[in-house]
């Protein structure tokens, strides 16, 4: 096997993978008189999930099928997230209920791995906490699961294995889609930002993109098998290219894509503003396959938080982003992420977030109250401000943004757009636009996963439209 992407040593050390894959394959047969099943769960960012559709692969290539009910897995894989506080507790949460299904099956395997599983407290804590876990491996050494899965079986010794990430990616390892007409696409992973709350370049590792004709390869792969929708990942998607071989910028990543033959909708998240160049704004604009709409990220409306953040951009500078992209885009949507009471925030600096909301105008917002990550320079920052404050903040910063989702939608009665059919929510069916705008119509089940055109005909607090 060759896929022309990568080095000979990493084609060797896929094959040893492979050579173990089947070598669980073989003691599962003898073992089971049955398929035996794996439970897998996913936490935490679109990342996880594509990392995730990769280790079933692996996992089907050793002999298993899947299961949602716990109670008949005979392994269970938790691929976890270390980005909030609120998903660590589930997963430890979680973890402490596996004890009971052990009991109930001595012969289960009981798999942690991901960004929780990267840090070194973390390990120590599932060491020596939770006994009953077999296998915990961090996001750099995913490539060698089957490796882990067949020691453990073969020694019945635990296996603990969580180096500094190594920002290698490996090309051909197996994917198992979840999805039938959506499909995730890793062009790049690891981030070199450093943003003073973020644990992700600790538990990730440096940035290493994708070579493009493998990215591309893939793209057509997934547009032959059915896909009508292909979310480019990255935790940093502008700054593609830059530890390539063949260099190519993200907007030309796009340009490419959009030029395969047939009828898709190309996605991406996450952009990084300080890396946001006119170029791509103006692809966006060009390529009538990518959404238009934009998921950029700004945090804080205020400088000097700004700063403290690390994010290297100011307020003024994402402004012009956002006028620069409306004006080659007037139908765009945008949404961002915001942190309230990141600490040394004053009521002067939450008072410039709430101005730029209003000047942007998002269609909806991913907002979060500040908690300190364990490892990050933002966990050593003296917070002088009361929990009620951040509180109080965010509560009105939430009241300002549903006012402006309300006028936004408000806005596109009567608007046409292009549906993707995501889901069936009893006798109504849910579409997506190039936009982002979610619109519940009348139809049959058969145009789930296939495009329709509908007209917007109301709001009230959803959408709701009428196929044409």
């Amino acid at each position: 096997m060759n896929h022309n992407f990568q080095s000979a040593e990493k084609e060797q050390e896929l094959a040893t993978q492979f050579g173990f894959a089947e070598r669980v394959r073989e003691l599962n047969l003898a073992k089971y008189t049955y398929k035996p099943l794996a439970f897998v769960h996913t936490y935490g960012c679109q990342q996880n999930v594509s990392d995730t559709e990769h280790l079933k692969g692996y996992l089907e290539m050793m002999g298993y099928g899947f299961t949602e009910d716990l109670s008949k897995a005979d392994l269970v894989l938790y691929n976890t997230c270390a980005v909030r506080e609120h998903a660590e507790s589930r997963v430890f949460g979680n973890v402490g209920i596996l004890k009971a299904n052990k009991r109930a099956r001595p012969g289960m395997l009981i798999c942690m791995c991901g960004c929780m599983a990267q840090q070194p407290e973390v390990s120590e804590k599932i060491k020596k906490s939770y006994p009953y876990v077999d296998i915990l491996f961090g996001t750099g050494v995913r490539h060698r699961f089957p490796e882990f899965v067949y020691r453990k079986m073969t020694t019945g010794k635990r296996v603990f294995e969580n180096p500094e990430p190594d920002t290698g990616i490996f090309e051909g390892i197996p994917v198992h889609r979840d999805g039938t007409f959506k499909a995730w696409l890793p062009i790049m992973q690891g981030c070199n930002n450093f943003c003073t709350y973020c644990i992700v370049p600790y538990v990730r590792g440096r940035e290493c993109s994708r070579e493009p004709e493998a990215v591309i390869a893939e793209a057509e792969e997934i547009i032959k098998g059915g896909a009508k929708e292909i979310m480019l990942l990255g935790q940093n998607v502008n700054s593609y290219g830059k530890t390539t071989q063949h260099k190519m910028t993200f907007a030309e990543l796009l340009r490419r894509i959009n030029a395969i033959e047939g009828d898709f909708r190309i996605r991406f998240m996450t952009s990084h503003p300080k890396d946001c160049s006119d170029e791509l704004l103006v692809a966006m604009a060009e390529c009538e396959k990518v959404e238009k709409h934009l998921h950029l990220p700004v945090q804080c409306g205020s400088d000097r938080i700004l700063d403290r953040m690390n994010r290297r951009y100011t307020a003024e500078g994402y402004m012009k982003l956002v006028d620069r992209a409306k004006e080659l885009m007037p139908e765009i949507q945008l949404t961002s992420d915001i942190i309230v009471g990141f600490p040394g925030e004053t009521e002067e600096d939450f008072q410039k977030t709430l101005e730029l909301i209003k000047k942007v105008r998002y269609y909806s917002l991913f907002t979060f109250i500040f908690s300190p990550r364990p490892g990050t320079p933002a966990e050593k920052m003296e917070d002088n401000e009361s929990s009620a404050d951040k509180s109080r903040r965010f509560a009105e910063m939430l009241r300002v943004q549903e006012e402006i989702s309300r006028e936004l939608n408000a806005e596109v009665i009567g608007r046409k757009v292009r549906l993707l059919i995501e889901e069936i929510d009893g006798d109504v069916l849910v579409g997506r636009s190039s936009e982002n705008l979610v619109v519940r119509v009348n139809g049959n089940k058969e145009m789930l996963g296939e495009f329709v055109n509908a007209e917007i005909t109301s709001f009230d607090g959803v959408l709701h439209g009428e196929i044409i």
